[in-house]
């Protein structure tokens, strides 16, 4: 029972993440569009979010694996 709720909080975890980059994803995309002249600003600050998010999608993921 224990390795079945460690597999679903990663899962969760990476579900999460996914949700989180893809919704960062459109609103960079939808702020490109409205304003091109700052696309260099808004795809740093973009990948930089993302890598945040995935780490502690990766961290999520590692604890709960760790606690089964």
């Amino acid at each position: 029972m224990t390795g079945t709720l460690a597999a679903f909080g990663a899962a969760l975890a990476v579900i999460g993440a996914a949700y989180g980059i893809g919704k960062i994803g459109a609103a960079a995309m939808e702020a490109i569009a409205r304003q091109p002249e700052a696309a260099t600003k808004i795809q740093t600050a973009m990948i930089i979010v993302a890598a945040l998010i995935e780490g502690v999608a990766l961290f999520g993921v590692v604890v709960a694996l760790i606690s089964q």
